[in-house]
């Protein structure tokens, strides 16, 4: 470790951020899970999936080494500073559901909607947390937990929710479409992914979506 630098400061900055990454990637995953168990899915509780515990959560990819990397990629390639991470998928069977293209839709809309309850109650601690405190102390530790909250459950709301399979929006447009289109579009799921990831690295689009909902977020908590 280079001099000068505090090991318990460099602990608390990484746990600044991988707190909330974790917290939103576990509750997205058991949202999914515990929606489509409403719905006649135990698919996920069989595999005990339905737990806050991130360790049955944790994709060793998605999960550790794409957020590293796209920490990384503004420092090295000039891309975007957009982080997000994704957990090992809950699994469902969609012919347990008791309306399966109705049923599919909510379970895939379950993700996304709680990252933004989440986006919501972490804009509501920041308002909520006084300002001024010092840089050491545990108010701004928090203040900067919630930012990073708010941040990274909204960026994983927008993200999920563009309409490429196998991202949630894909799902939800697929159970929109008539089954011949739904099937097309499903065929595209093995590279969607792929492609999405591609463009958020070499554009603007989720931070241009981000920021507006943030700062609806924001002026709404206060």
């Amino acid at each position: 470790m280079a001099p000068g630098v505090n090991a318990s400061q460099v602990i608390a900055q990484v746990a600044i951020v991988a707190v909330p990454v974790l917290a939103a990637i576990v509750f997205h995953e058991v949202a999914h899970g515990a929606v489509a168990y409403a719905l006649g899915d135990p698919t996920a509780a069989r595999h005990g999936r339905l737990t806050l515990n991130p360790l049955p959560h944790i994709d060793p990819f998605g999960t550790v080494l794409l957020p590293g990397i796209l920490l990384l990629a503004p420092l090295l390639f000039g891309t975007p500073a957009v982080v997000f991470g994704y957990a090992r998928p809950v699994p469902i069977d969609v012919r347990r559901l008791r309306r399966p293209r109705r049923d599919a839709m909510l379970v895939a809309l379950a993700g996304p909607g709680t990252n933004l309850v989440l986006a919501f109650v972490s804009a509501l601690v920041l308002a909520a947390l006084p300002h001024g405190a010092g840089p050491a102390s545990l108010t701004n530790g928090l203040r900067q937990m919630a930012a990073e909250s708010l941040k990274i459950n909204v960026v994983l709301a927008v993200f999920n929710l563009l309409p490429v399979p196998p991202l949630d929006g894909g799902r939800v447009l697929t159970s929109l479409l008539p089954a011949p289109a739904a099937r097309a579009i499903a065929r595209v799921e093995a590279v969607g992914f792929v492609v999405v990831l591609l463009i958020v690295m070499n554009s603007d689009l989720v931070t241009r979506i981000v920021q507006p909902v943030m700062a609806a977020l924001l002026r709404f908590a206060g």
